[in-house]
């Protein structure tokens, strides 16, 4: 695995928006104040040319956002951080030279949600590790929370060791009237576990299965190799999801597993879905997922600290990691 090199103050943060443009309210303030907050930090964040455009449902072509993100990975620049999520990422993938970039030094690229599209393409393809966590505006709060630090912390490699956090947020109250919110933290996180005290090491690969399936038999699908190469590691996977309910993410695992996808998998880690508490008949976003892949006799957390409800931890997809899991989750990462 190809880790890109840490941040340290000579490197250049180039926000690009490879999916959504920051054009509306609080996206557009919350991106202007996460600048503030980087630079605050140490860091030197400039505006890529999609950041605070749209055409239609995404900041530009398909072609333009793959050349803003194939030109910042050309530069000279330490992190490519995506400014959002939202759909049809998945076909900027045809614009993207990615057997070129393979050839350049390894850069790191960071998002979550839609940008699965490159966080796990660049993993799986390229070799490259990427980050899987928020996007730029998440920083741009009145008051950092524990995760955010935990992520500009990890950005130095000053922590490679993370621990989940006592509360999640069900109900953001950003707006844009209040466009600097806080996390709304107001739910008490409670991991289920199979068993219930877990440990157990690999290489984590995953991010969010709303995206993931539409990689499957593509030219993007190199996951079939992917495991054949860190197969003596085994497969950590991590998942959350953004729109699926109960049935279609059960549909969505399903089709993952009959791929070949779970070959050498040694767990599961499940973030919060965005339908937490979805439920159809007797179907719930628990019983959907340990049901279908209990037969695998590897453990499964549900409900860990990433995904679409905050806060997350940031998950370097990619990295070789040793998880532990009782009440609580912690992650610590090897970058072999």
């Amino acid at each position: 695995m190809r880790y890109p090199q840490f941040l340290n103050q000579n490197n250049t943060i180039l926000l690009i928006a490879p999916s959504f443009g920051c054009t509306t309210e609080p996206y557009k303030s919350r991106l202007i104040k996460s600048v503030d907050v980087l630079k605050e930090h140490g860091f030197k964040p400039t505006y890529g040319p999609n950041v605070f455009s749209s055409i239609g449902i995404r900041s530009n072509t398909s072609e333009l956002c793959a050349k803003e993100f194939t030109d910042g990975y050309k530069s000279d620049y330490g992190l490519l951080l995506s400014v959002g999520g939202g759909f049809l990422m998945n076909e900027i993938l045809d614009y993207i030279d990615f057997e070129l970039l393979k050839t350049l030094k390894p850069v790191w690229f960071m998002g979550y949600s839609d940008n699965t599209n490159l966080t796990f393409v660049m993993t799986t393809l390229m070799d490259v590790a990427t980050i899987y966590c928020s996007c730029a505006p998440e920083l741009g709060t009145s008051k950092l929370y524990d995760s955010q630090l935990d992520l500009l912390k990890l950005l130095k490699k000053e922590k490679l060791t993370f621990t989940g956090y006592p509360k999640f947020e069900l109900n953001p109250i950003k707006d844009a009237d209040n466009p600097y919110a806080p996390y709304n933290l107001t739910e008490t996180k409670i991991l289920t576990n199979y068993p219930n005290k877990i440990q157990m090491e690999g290489r984590l690969l995953g991010g969010c299965i709303d995206c993931l399936t539409y990689l499957i038999g593509t030219p993007y699908d190199k996951v079939k190799e992917f495991n054949e190469k860190y197969q003596k590691d085994g497969i950590i996977w991590f998942f959350e999801a953004c729109d699926l309910n109960a049935p279609l993410l059960r549909l969505a695992i399903l089709q993952m597993k009959r791929c070949g996808w779970f070959k050498y998998a040694k767990g599961f880690i499940f973030g919060r879905s965005l339908l937490i508490n979805d439920t159809f008949f007797s179907l719930n976003m628990h019983n959907a997922i340990y049901d279908c892949i209990k037969d695998l006799n590897v453990p499964i957390i549900l409900d860990a600290d990433f995904g679409h409800l905050k806060p997350q931890i940031p998950i370097i997809c990619g990295a070789y990691a040793q998880i532990k899991a009782d009440e609580n989750i912690e992650i610590k990462y090897i970058l072999k």
